[in-house]
């Protein structure tokens, strides 16, 4: 890193007949400070989001239960908020830092977050999550690490890269906004980045030692395509994806949707030189490509121009999907820490059926799930239901289980729905239109465990992998296809269900789900932090009785 980190370990003596020492878990602090800079990634100069000068942003590099503290000074010239990409924010949707659960950070003031990284593993990502920020940059990868004495599923890498990889547009986020604001697309994106560069030119991203391995955690952070992820000349041994330990197959590409992150070992095993990693769109009229160089310690040799092909059509991507299996024998934090391993002989107790539709509302251009499409509440939906004024902003329920008949107008509005705490939920994504989709839950993980062409139908549920199915927070939807997963909704608070396309996400493309513990108690949900930030609705009102 850039900077120094301050770990600060705090003990405390507890005296229960025997002397014996409780260690709280460790913290880690950061201070960002989130400017406007220029930068030319294409060619063409522009403005980004930078995070301490960083274009990306600084990786984080925490352990299993590690406190994060980051305290966050917005000196855009507009509001902002950080989300934190499959963190699952256990009992803490205070901290989950989209519209709907965050007040936001007014340009000149700061925010400290400050969350701890429950019973996970593996790779994710932060990102900015208001308005098309999320074009301009503010973006930057997150590891957990294992704890010590926690047996990982394979040797110690002799270094771990983090690989930030996405679509990107040449106009600004302010121009990216306007234009949707109209009723317009954005269209297809200018180009693809490889942790914030594009050509062939540049210096080398990353060094190898020829003979040793090396982890590489690739994260989709584009806003609208999906990506085919190869390195010349050396095959990858996929190890974890979206904060799970997977089984150990080896891939000579990988199809990686936005939203979503793989880690994969490369043993530097050919003749030491220079070699290109590639990243090109996938399901796109015109392939669009980014490089960078991975070199070989000492080596003098250049890539070789001739890079590898990615594969074509979406069935060869589903086929692929259909290799993933969890590990079920790796010893790590554990997804859905309540417990849902054996989640293939858990009843169901709810379906839900989304379907995604593109509608003309008022003149402009919206996307629905089950036919409506999101609008932003002026106060925070978390904070209007903590302060029990929840009816002022909007209603629930408004989307039903079923997406509606044909010929049913499409309708704006505050889109929350509720589900009942502890409940084991089947959830059906329905894409009836010609592009991948790609669909992410904040606060879970959940059981990709089906997927199909057609329309689902009770049928499907004899496809389904009841066993090994990988637990993650992304899943993709193939075109006129669905995709099933089953998750227990055991995290109590707001939220964000949402397509990771961000214009379709922008224009409507998303919910809220509201999980409320009956027992209004500790166990389950953190208070309100002192430290909350109150605006719109409950802006001077007085704060509701804690939990106890």
């Amino acid at each position: 890193m850039s900077r120094a980190v301050v770990v600060v370990f705090i003990a405390v003596l507890s005296l229960l007949g025997t002397s014996a020492v409780l260690a709280e878990d460790p913290y880690l602090f950061f201070t960002w400070n989130v400017t406007y800079g220029t930068v030319s990634p294409l060619g063409v100069p522009q403005q980004v989001i930078l995070i301490n000068g960083e274009f990306p942003g600084p990786n984080i590099n925490s352990t299993s239960n590690n406190n994060l503290v980051i305290n966050v000074f917005n000196n855009l010239d507009e509001p902002f908020l950080f989300s934190w990409n499959g963190i699952q924010q256990r009992k803490n949707s205070w901290q989950d830092g989209v519209s709907g659960t965050s007040c936001p950070i007014a340009p000149g003031q700061n925010f400290t977050y400050h969350f701890q990284v429950k019973d996970q593993i593996g790779s994710f990502y932060y990102y900015p999550s208001l308005a098309m920020h999320k074009a301009a940059g503010g973006f930057g990868g997150l590891r957990i690490n294992s704890r010590l004495l926690i047996p990982v599923p394979f040797d110690p890498p002799a270094d771990d890269y983090t690989v930030m990889i996405g679509d990107w547009y040449t106009k600004d986020h302010k121009t990216l906004a306007r234009i949707l604001d109209t009723g317009r697309s954005i269209g297809l994106p200018a180009g693809v980045l490889i942790n914030g560069k594009a050509g062939k030119d540049d210096e080398p991203l990353f060094v190898m030692e020829a003979g040793k391995v090396y982890r590489y955690r690739v994260c989709n952070i584009g806003t609208k395509t999906s990506l085919n992820f190869r390195i010349q000349g050396h095959s990858m041994l996929l190890v974890e994806m979206d904060g799970s330990h997977t089984m150990q197959n080896t891939y000579e590409s990988l199809d990686i949707h936005v939203g979503q992150c793989f880690s994969v070992l490369v043993t530097a095993n050919q003749a030491p030189g220079d070699y290109y990693m590639v990243a090109s769109t996938r399901f796109l009229r015109k392939e669009l490509t980014a490089t960078g160089v991975i070199r070989y310690s000492g080596s003098h040799t250049l890539p070789s121009p001739v890079l590898p092909k990615a594969p074509s059509g979406w069935a060869w991507s589903l086929n692929q999907w259909r290799s993933f299996r969890w590990n079920l024998t790796a010893s790590a934090a554990r997804p859905n820490p309540q417990g849902s391993y054996h989640y293939g002989s858990i009843d169901i107790t709810r379906t839900i059926k989304l379907a995604s539709s593109r509608a003309i509302i008022a003149g402009k251009n919206r996307y629905t799930l089950n036919g409506v499409s999101h609008v932003e509440a002026d106060t925070p939906l978390k904070l209007a239901e903590y302060f029990g004024i929840g009816g002022k902003s909007f209603k629930y329920n408004l989307t039903s289980d079923e997406p509606p008949s044909g010929g049913a107008p499409a309708i704006l509005a505050t889109n929350v729905i509720t589900i009942e705490f502890r409940t084991f939920v089947e959830i059906i994504f329905e894409n009836p239109e010609k592009n991948v989709q790609s669909y992410h839950l904040n606060g879970y993980s959940f059981f990709l465990v089906g997927m199909g062409p057609g329309k689902w139908t009770p049928e499907s549920r004899k496809t389904y992998n009841l066993l090994d199915a990988v637990s993650r927070h992304a899943v993709q939807v193939y075109p006129k296809s669905w995709a099933a997963i089953m998750l227990t909704f055991d995290n109590a608070g707001m939220w964000n269900l949402r397509s990771e396309l961000w214009e379709r996400r922008y224009l409507g493309q998303q919910l809220y789900i509201s999980v409320q513990s009956p027992a209004r108690s500790l166990r389950d949900e953190y208070n309100l932090p002192d430290t909350a930030l109150l605006c719109g609705a409950v802006e001077g009102l007085p704060k509701p009785a804690p939990y106890t």
